[in-house]
């Protein structure tokens, strides 16, 4: 049984990524009821959901080479011994009302965003792979997560797929959920109330894990940069999870200390890349589920092939068509689709940069060489930064070339778009202006 186990391994190695191959099949046990029939061992049921739904038929198949004849195999959970777990013993039991329950710290958990409902591609599968075991403690050695992608590709997804998973095995650990915003203005607060240390304490000695999301607002702040980097020292030498997530790497945040950059880029860096048609179809066909659409499966294909930015952009349209759908009483079909991707993907595509600094200046009432110029007169400020930030948002330029096409650095260009991203939270003002430049911009009306 072992050489035959261990010819199967080797199969499975040359055709699974390695890293894929050490964290779902390395570590299955296996045993042989009879000829015909055997049986895989996982350790969770994280991994028999994944090797089951990605590795089952391709293990089988080894397998069935390996002993020369037709088989079957079955996959359960095993306990830390490589004993099938008896369920019975293992119920659970929901808190009594007596019972303290954990603080909750930051932002909460969004309860669908877990592991389980994650959909996994070859886009994302070693940020899963890295995340999951980051949160299972698989990997001791490494206690540091750097998730990277632009918007709307998952790494918030993931970055609460790993608090809820520990919250859900380890309900007494100290988890902590924030954006670097969140830690900026927490921090201020507290010098202004004289209470840093114990903003201090909470950070350092108060905290178990901490998941911080889009590192690169703190470009910049380097009093913020400062009591970061210290904290994240101390949480290392504790052996502390951390879990950061941004759109650019530590390397690329401009204006960011050189300690915080470092601290930042010692941790594993998993970037998180567009999903393929096929796994665009598979977030489709588990997003439909969820929300008992029934859609017929070329429909989906059609969603699929022209709706390739991002996972939200997915969701828009699968919600659009059985919303239009329902409301006018229409059959879910390819013309209804197209004229819901119609909205979607027609207007983005004609969107450039020049366009937006029209559109812009004409709302503004300033001349584009205005806003180009290298004047600092709050008039073209802000015309300059609203432009920069609905280029970053409706364009596919990267940050240089927005920079470039306003005589400016990147690193001006991403303070612009953090400017701009404070005021919709912070002033009223600059949120309706933002809505009626989207809303232009979404209708074609530009």
């Amino acid at each position: 049984m072992e050489t035959v186990w261990k010819s199967v391994k080797s199969t499975l190695k040359q055709r699974v990524p390695s890293h894929s191959f050490n964290m779902w099949i390395e570590p299955l046990k296996v045993t042989q009821i009879d000829e015909s029939n055997w049986v895989a061992s996982c350790p969770n049921f994280f991994s028999k959901k994944r090797v089951e739904g990605l590795y089952g038929a391709m293990i089988k198949k080894a397998l069935q080479h390996a002993v020369g004849q037709d088989c079957q195999i079955s996959f359960i959970i095993s306990n830390k011994n490589g004993r099938p777990e008896n369920k019975a013993h293992h119920q659970f039991q929901l808190p009594l009302p007596s019972e303290k329950l954990p603080p909750r710290n930051g932002r909460l958990f969004r309860k669908d965003f877990t592991f389980d409902s994650f959909v996994v591609g070859g886009n994302n599968d070693f940020a899963y792979s890295a995340s999951l075991a980051l949160a299972s403690r698989k990997e001791s050695q490494r206690n540091g997560l750097f998730l990277l992608s632009k918007t709307g590709l998952g790494k918030s997804h993931l970055s609460q797929a790993i608090g809820n998973h520990i919250l859900s095995t380890s309900p007494n650990d100290r988890v902590y959920y924030i954006t670097a915003e969140d830690f900026s203005n927490e921090m201020v607060q507290a010098y202004r109330h004289d209470a840093i240390d114990k903003f201090k304490a909470k950070y350092r000695s108060q905290c178990d894990v901490l998941l911080l999301e889009d590192v690169h607002h703190l470009s910049g702040k380097e009093r913020t940069q400062i009591e970061l980097a210290l904290t994240l020292d101390s949480l290392f030498e504790s052996g502390k999870r951390i879990i950061c997530s941004s759109c650019y790497l530590p390397a690329d945040i401009p204006k960011l200390n050189d300690k915080l950059r470092s601290r930042l880029s010692c941790g594993l860096i998993s970037t998180i890349d567009p999903p393929s048609f096929r796994t665009r179809v598979r977030i489709l066909q588990r997003k439909a589920r969820l929300n008992s659409y029934r859609f017929p499966e070329d429909i989906l294909d059609y969603l699929a092939g022209e709706l390739t930015d991002d996972v939200r952009q997915l969701e828009s349209g699968l919600n659009g068509v059985a919303a239009k759908s329902s409301l006018l009483g229409m059959p879910i079909n390819l013309s209804l689709a197209e004229s819901i991707v119609k909205n979607i993907v027609r207007e983005r595509k004609r969107i450039t940069i020049e366009a937006i600094k029209k559109l812009v200046c004409t709302y503004y009432d300033v001349s584009i060489k205005d806003v180009m110029s290298r004047s600092r007169k709050q008039t073209f400020v802000r015309p300059r930064q609203m432009a920069m930030y609905l280029a970053r948002n409706y364009t596919d330029a990267p940050l240089q070339s927005i920079g470039k096409s306003f005589n400016r650095y990147h690193a001006t260009a991403l303070h612009s778009i953090n400017c701009i991203e404070r005021g919709i939270k912070q002033n009223s003002s600059i949120k309706k202006q933002v809505g009626f430049f989207r809303q232009k911009l979404e209708s074609g009306k530009f």
